[in-house]
């Protein structure tokens, strides 16, 4: 029988949103955690039917709320993750180490039917980075505590929604150089964030436990190649210019200084090891739902915003006569 009740923490980002959406339209119904219920909240209402969702303000770390939470759920998502360290308690430590652990003994204590957890490509390799080690010791923790939980490791994630493809082509239109970190070779299999999120519900409807699936897209692209074919689809041309390493880490320095940084010492350290399938578990594709979008094809629906004329910069609409073929004008 079909598990309906599903409880969602960090479902107010692409993924989240995504998957709720996929599970709403499936009659699934979802509870939803959001840290704030009046920015979010909005948002969050529109993504399933009346009666299919509800949203749900609480603290991650307030363990007596979230505990009721528990209590009618069937299955449990974490998507909750952060790219760099704030203050008050967002630590890797704390986010990626701790809460899903808490996350994993709840799961096992109220007898849930399956625990989902996004964790990411990599991080195995990537021994010197605090955001791979804080993740594996998550992943070790949930396997401790509940080990049907099944760990997805997505390698980079995009869509119109994203903070990669839309922050690149954001600094690639402003700046008139762009930093190549270790050359730009490093190796990527970015997946569409629908990719994802239909592996993600694959796994819910098919009952796939205790596995870590690697969740990769249909293409390796390297970090250059990625600017270059952004850069394309802007119809813009910038300089990629190979930084030294000492360089690189003294301009993170001064990112970090601001509370959203562009790039940290943590995520430079990250690029020097690839991100694409290791070979070492199973694939989206392995268990029977490959990757069908490809990064040019997706890209191309939403780099009109950075284009110089916007939606009307494609070869479509390039002429007067065309604009005016458009609006049916004479």
């Amino acid at each position: 029988m079909k598990a309906k009740n599903v409880l969602i923490f960090g479902c107010s980002g692409q993924i989240g949103r995504s998957i709720v959406r996929k599970l709403t339209k499936d009659n699934y119904t979802v509870t939803a955690v959001t840290r704030n219920i009046h920015q979010k909240g909005i948002v969050l209402k529109t993504l399933g039917n009346a009666g299919f969702i509800n949203i749900v303000e609480a603290n991650i770390f307030d363990e007596k709320k979230i505990r009721e939470l528990f209590k009618d759920a069937d299955i449990c998502i974490n998507l909750v993750g952060i790219l760099y360290e704030q203050k008050k308690g967002n630590t890797f430590k704390n986010i990626h180490s701790v809460f899903p652990s808490i996350l994993a003994k709840l799961s096992k204590k109220y007898n849930l039917k399956h625990f989902i957890h996004l964790s990411a490509l990599g991080i195995n390799d990537a021994v010197d980075s605090d955001y791979a080690k804080s993740k594996l010791e998550g992943e070790n923790e949930i396997l401790k505590n509940f080990p049907l939980a099944t760990i997805l490791r997505p390698s980079v994630v995009y869509s119109v929604e994203d903070n990669f493809s839309t922050s690149f082509m954001t600094l690639l239109s402003r700046l008139p150089f762009f930093p190549l970190y270790y050359g730009g070779k490093t190796k990527f299999a970015p997946i569409h964030c629908s990719d994802l999120t239909d592996t993600m519900f694959y796994v819910i409807s098919n009952n796939i436990y205790s596995k870590i699936i690697e969740c990769v897209g249909p293409e390796i692209i390297t970090f250059k190649e990625i600017l270059q074919r952004l850069l394309n689809l802007m119809d813009k041309k910038r300089i990629l210019l190979p930084f030294p390493l000492p360089l690189a880490e003294l301009s993170a320095r001064f990112f970090e200084i601001f509370p959203k940084p562009l790039i940290s010492r943590d995520q430079i350290r990250l690029l020097k090891y690839e991100n694409i399938a290791s070979g070492k578990y199973k694939t989206n594709s392995d268990i029977g739902i490959p990757s069908k979008r490809y990064f040019n094809d997706e890209v191309k629906k939403y780099c009109h915003m950075w284009r110089e004329g916007g939606q009307f910069s494609t070869e479509k609409y390039n002429t007067n006569n065309d604009l005016k073929k458009k609006f049916g004008q004479n």
